[in-house]
């Protein structure tokens, strides 16, 4: 919720109002994207092909901004999301152009695009998969396998330049930009970026290692056709061996597009709101989409960056119609080569130090991403065994003469060798802890005496107490009367979802009662969550009738969490043993 508001998502700002806020997020943007995308291609040798890739990369994101701001059925959010190059995608990259060139890469695009759009129809399936401790031990080696690459860019300066000129540029990128970050206020920290670069590539320019020539020699408007790389169709054994990487890599990179469009979404109501899972799988629909456009063009991933609701914040304007201008400024910026060659001629020590501080404020992250649900003693040692695993595969320090051989040197790679560690890890400690019970049957009202006969039995093996059983045995009924109660038209779920009205029930204990969660393929019109919130707010002459599953489900219930999606409702209850 952003308490300063004044136009929502659906809200109608004037044109010249959308039209500035939507220039203010593409320039925030396109600094990010292009020395993102120039980082991935000199990583991979790829410099000849730098400016069709930029070019292919910027306009893909602009599109991939407005299929976002515009919902085509179940493709895009809704909301003012915009699209950036992936940074999490830099060092596979860089490996796919330096193993079988810009057509390798297009090709290994596209099918991470696939496998996002599949992925967006499952959300409900895979959010079960990536736990906090797996994906944000995860970012906290990504800049383990970016960092080889950077040092490398650091170091590239022209043979005649003087000996000095690399040096003085990163640290001036870096001096600035954690500057802005320490001392700056909250508006001015969003410019960090582009002024740290500005400034170093300033002085660039006075060692006379900004690269000119190449903006002079930039075409003015359009690209060539002749330079677009095409697919490899090959598929032989670089693809393979790199296929599981890059599939690994978009899983992570999943959560951080699905916290993208969650942060988004809170910040573009003046009001709180439950997460509306239906408008996350649109962004990743529309994310696939984007990225599926990326690699036919030969460009490199494009995600939602978490830009856009720092920007809500602070003007106010979370309206779609910023989005849709945003996207419409990225595209005819793309369509000017020489305005791109202006961003690509920035010196490569100058974009390596600020791409360095990203990679910092990302490990940062993934800290914080350990720490969201409480570093218990098996969690922290899971992140800390998979990371140092991580980072000795990265450096080949473990057993390197096995690994380059195994998978095709799949764990060669800090983030999939330490992502597989805490997955392994994770999986061992589910398993090992005490078993849930599960109910399938029908969502249906004359499936509840069912569904009270299981939860009985269950709580007699586990010894529960007579009140906590009643208390569990009274959310399971209220909760399924709500989701019954507050079920869409047929119109709205199909005659498919009438005769295939599945229910699964899971119970299970906590050290503070138990937890329930009912998984219904029944479409709900409401979030629940959201009208346990409001029921406090009723007015006084309102029926007390109508919302009493809900009413009888917050008095036996702690917390209700709502999640709907498009092929599923997840409703998680919450049972304390006491009142």
């Amino acid at each position: 919720m952003s308490a300063g508001l004044r136009y929502e998502a659906d809200g109608g700002p004037s044109s010249w109002l959308a039209l500035g806020q939507g220039a203010q997020l593409a320039i925030l943007t396109i600094n990010s994207c292009v020395m993102v995308a120039a980082v991935v291609f000199r990583g991979g040798g790829a410099e000849n092909y730098l400016l069709w890739g930029v070019f292919a990369t910027v306009l893909c994101c602009g599109v991939g901004t407005i299929l976002q701001a515009l919902r085509f059925g179940r493709v895009g959010a809704g909301y003012c999301i915009v699209a950036g190059t992936s940074s999490i995608f830099i060092a596979v990259g860089a490996t796919a152009l330096a193993t079988g060139g810009p057509a390798l890469l297009a090709t290994l695009v596209v099918v991470v695009a696939l496998l996002q759009m599949a992925m967006s129809t499952r959300l409900s399936l895979v959010r079960r998969l990536l736990t906090p401790t797996v994906t944000g031990t995860v970012i906290m080696l990504l800049p383990v396998s970016v960092m080889p690459i950077l040092a490398r860019l650091l170091n590239q300066a022209p043979a005649e330049a003087p000996i000095a000129a690399g040096p003085v540029c990163a640290l001036v990128t870096v001096a600035l930009i954690v500057g802005i970050g320490l001392k700056g206020n909250n508006a001015l920290r969003l410019w960090a970026p582009v002024i740290g670069v500005v400034g170093g590539a300033a002085v660039g320019a006075l060692f006379g290692i900004y690269d000119t020539q190449r903006i002079v020699d930039a075409p003015w408007v359009g690209m060539s056709l002749a330079d677009w790389p095409g697919l490899d169709l090959s598929f032989d054994a670089e693809f393979w061996a790199l296929l599981p990487v890059f599939a690994f890599i978009s899983l992570v990179a999943l959560t951080k597009s699905i916290g993208a469009a969650i942060a988004t979404q809170r910040v573009s109501w003046s009001g709180p709101r439950a997460v509306d899972f239906r408008a996350v799988q649109g962004s990743i629909a529309a994310e696939g989409t984007g990225n599926l456009l990326a690699g036919l063009g030969g460009g490199a991933p494009n995600t939602p960056y978490p830009i856009g609701a720092s920007v809500i914040e602070l003007t106010g304007v979370a309206a779609r119609r910023v989005g849709i201008a945003a996207g419409a400024i990225l595209i005819l910026a793309a369509c000017m080569p020489k305005a791109l060659a202006v961003v690509i001629a920035i010196p490569s020590p100058v974009v390596a130090a600020a791409i360095g501080v990203v990679m910092v404020l990302l490990f940062i992250g993934g800290v914080r991403e350990v720490m969201q649900e409480g570093l218990t003693y098996s969690a922290g040692l899971i992140v800390g065994v998979s990371f140092w695993v991580g980072v000795g595969f990265q450096a080949q320090l473990i057993f390197p003469h096995i690994v380059a051989d195994f998978a095709g040197g799949l764990l060669g790679n800090g983030m999939v060798a330490g992502g597989a560690t805490a997955i392994l890890l994770t999986l061992v400690v589910n398993l090992t802890q005490p078993r849930s019970g599960r109910f399938a049957g029908r969502a249906e009202a004359a499936e509840l005496e069912n569904i009270q006969a299981f939860l009985a039995t269950f709580a007699a093996r586990r010894n529960w107490g007579s009140a906590l059983q009643e208390r569990v045995a009274a959310a399971a009924e209220e909760a399924l009367a709500a989701l019954l109660q507050s079920e869409a038209t047929a119109g709205e779920r199909g005659e498919a979802t009438r005769e295939t009205r599945r229910l699964q029930l899971t119970v299970r204990g906590t050290g503070t009662g138990a937890t329930l969660e009912l998984v219904t393929t029944v479409a709900t019109e409401e979030n629940l969550q959201d009208r346990i919130a409001l029921l406090a707010e009723e007015p006084a002459g309102s029926d007390p009738m109508r919302d009493l599953p809900l009413r009888m489900l917050r008095h036996v219930a702690s917390s209700v969490r709502h999640q709907q999606f498009h092929n599923a409702d997840v409703l998680t209850v919450q049972v304390p043993s006491r009142p």
